[in-house]
């Protein structure tokens, strides 16, 4: 999912910074835009489902293996999907309803909703509701998910008796709660927070943050967890340091 969401964004952007400004064809700034909608939904629904898998794992260590068998977790992911599919059919379609006849500059470096709504010369009162009913509620209720698991691991972990036992339970959701803090602060930033004193130089900063930045530390990240990766790590750096 990070690898398509950078492709989807970054090599555009990397030409519109080269170019200073570059010109895309309606149809390339709709399909960027689904894929955009399409794998940032997604990212929050498995989001969702990363802390779900935590909460059983802490929460019901014994019943961890009964309950997230690989028939489950298939289920979930495929359920995300359709549930971003089909939000986001519906936020596109509308979308293309919009007439464009005014100027056809975008202020920004990739096709957003916001910014295609700026210039759209036609009534724009249906999308803009849509955009504040769906947006809220697709950040809102993975969040509320989210914060409601952590909430019963916290209560959990703190009636472990052991230091040793706690730190370990901690250790296991350290790197999605990195991910999740990174991830919806700038999503809740750029979608929710008021746009008033906000200047578009923020707002496409912020855009940096989930599109680009986020998608490239993931990976390292999670990482840090996996014990043969650091000691690749460890033993690339030490090899380097012999070398030089």
């Amino acid at each position: 999912m990070d690898i398509l969401l950078t492709t989807d964004i970054t090599p555009f952007m990397l030409y519109i910074l080269l170019k200073n400004g570059a010109s895309i064809t309606f149809i390339d700034c709709m399909i960027q835009l689904y894929f955009f909608c399409v794998l940032e939904i997604f990212e929050c629904l498995l989001l969702t489902v990363m802390s779900y898998d935590r909460y059983v794992a802490i929460c019901n260590p014994l019943h961890y293996t009964s309950i997230m068998t690989n028939e489950y977790c298939v289920k979930l992911v495929v359920f995300c999907w359709l549930t971003v599919f089909f939000i986001v059919v519906i936020d596109t379609s509308t979308i293309l309803m919009l007439k464009f006849c005014r100027t056809n500059i975008i202020d920004h470096f990739f096709c957003d909703i916001v910014p295609l709504i700026k210039i759209a010369c036609s009534g724009t009162q249906f999308v803009e509701l849509e955009v504040s009913v769906l947006g809220p509620a697709v950040l809102l209720i993975p969040i509320t998910i989210i914060i409601v698991s952590y909430v019963n691991i916290i209560v959990t972990i703190l009636r472990i008796p052991s230091n040793i036992s706690r730190q370990k339970a901690f250790s296991t959701c350290s790197s999605h709660l990195i991910v999740v803090s990174i991830f919806y602060w700038t999503m809740f930033c750029v979608y929710l927070v008021p746009k008033k004193g906000q200047s578009s130089t923020i707002s496409k900063v912020l855009s940096l943050f989930y599109t680009v930045f986020t998608p490239f530390i993931n990976p390292m990240i999670y990482s840090l967890r996996n014990k043969d990766i650091m000691k690749a790590v460890r033993e690339t750096f030490l090899l380097n340091y012999i070398l030089r």
